[in-house]
């Protein structure tokens, strides 16, 4: 089973009342077009620069990502 982690996202108004927009307009959560939009980010960057391998993510420590700063 795979984990769920909770990030916290520092966001302007601007880019808050933005993400409302496409939220609405998308018909999701601003959690789920939050992970759609990076899983389409990361197929772009996958597509353009290689895809990441399983060794690569394995090397990548997510805790300093999960702490808030």
């Amino acid at each position: 089973m795979k984990n769920n982690y909770n990030l916290p996202v520092k966001l302007s108004e601007d880019l808050v009342r933005k993400l409302a927009v496409i939220c609405e307009a998308e018909n999701r959560t601003p959690s789920a077009q939050f992970v759609f939009m990076l899983r389409n980010y990361i197929a772009y960057f996958e597509r353009t620069k290689g895809k990441i391998s399983p060794a690569k993510l394995n090397e990548v420590d997510i805790e300093k990502f999960l702490s808030e700063n």
